[in-house]
């Protein structure tokens, strides 16, 4: 996936967008009203037809250094961006340890982090409730309920996994909570 960006270096001409000839345009036309205004310029030999060729020179001048500036931008967030590809591919194909998994789903683990931290809270509030002298019933309940569906939604997303990859475990059960 080298070269993920139209105009970085090595991609073919034809693969760019249309925006070089726009600009390409723009600089025909910049140098055409440059030549007129010294022709003006030359056959009046007025103030004002050197001012407007003075003008027009310096609007060139300007154009091409914001050409080149932008130009040389885009590719370097090009070269990035291939980088980062490249990076992101290499470590794709890195060989897992043994036992060991990795992801390549940042939300799929910081959903699954989320869950672990819900059961880590629920598990404390049930040992505050076997620690206190009064056991509020309801609240262990809903706690280990809470601890039942987070674990089980968190299989469920790792089995959401297996399944992609075609290690199917049959099929999933579960209550539907509302």
């Amino acid at each position: 996936m080298a070269n993920a960006l139209p105009g970085a270096p090595g991609t073919p001409r034809n693969a760019r967008g249309g925006g070089l000839q726009v600009g390409g345009l723009g600089f025909a036309v910049m140098v055409t009203v440059l030549l007129v205004a010294l022709l003006f310029a030359a056959n009046q030999n007025s103030v004002i037809g050197w001012l407007l060729v003075a003008i027009s020179a310096g609007w060139l001048i300007f154009a091409i250094v914001v050409f080149l500036l932008m130009r040389r931008g885009i590719q370097g967030a090009a070269r990035r961006v291939d980088s980062m590809v490249a990076n992101t591919a290499r470590r794709q194909e890195t060989p897992v340890a043994a036992g060991a998994q990795t992801s390549a789903d940042p939300m799929r683990d910081t959903k699954l982090d989320h869950s672990f931290k819900i059961c880590q809270v629920q598990v404390k509030v049930v040992r505050e409730q076997l620690a206190s002298g009064e056991l509020d019933r309801d609240m262990v309940d809903r706690a280990l309920e809470t601890i039942d569906i987070t674990a089980s939604n968190a299989r469920d997303m790792i089995k959401g996994d297996h399944a992609r990859k075609g290690e199917d475990e049959g099929p999933v059960s579960g209550t539907v909570v509302g």
